[in-house]
């Protein structure tokens, strides 16, 4: 499993921002494999975490028209700054209730 890690330092998160973000969690999770995403904002700095059986699913992601358009609009528009790093979970674990 893999996971692909977003950070950024927001510049201007308005409603367009949101739908945007809504339909690309969608997108990711219903048509490319995506196994599970987590955002969290605090201030102007959000994570979003999203969670990948292979690399070839990150990077078929990666390419979407779709999501070539959100990347370019975050640029532009909604980010200040960002960073993305993608890692190998080599053990995981979890406690149920």
């Amino acid at each position: 499993m893999f996971v692909v890690i977003f950070r950024a330092k927001a510049r201007n998160l308005d409603a367009e921002y949101t739908a945007m973000a809504a339909r690309m969690r969608e997108l990711a999770l219903t048509e490319f494999g995506c196994l599970d995403f987590c955002a969290v904002t605090e201030g102007d700095q959000e994570v979003a975490l999203s969670y990948w059986r292979d690399e070839a699913s990150i990077r078929a992601w990666k390419q979407h028209t779709d999501h070539l358009v959100a990347q370019q609009f975050g640029r532009e528009r909604w980010y200040a700054s960002y960073s993305v790093e993608v890692a190998e979970v080599k053990r995981a674990y979890q406690s149920l209730a």
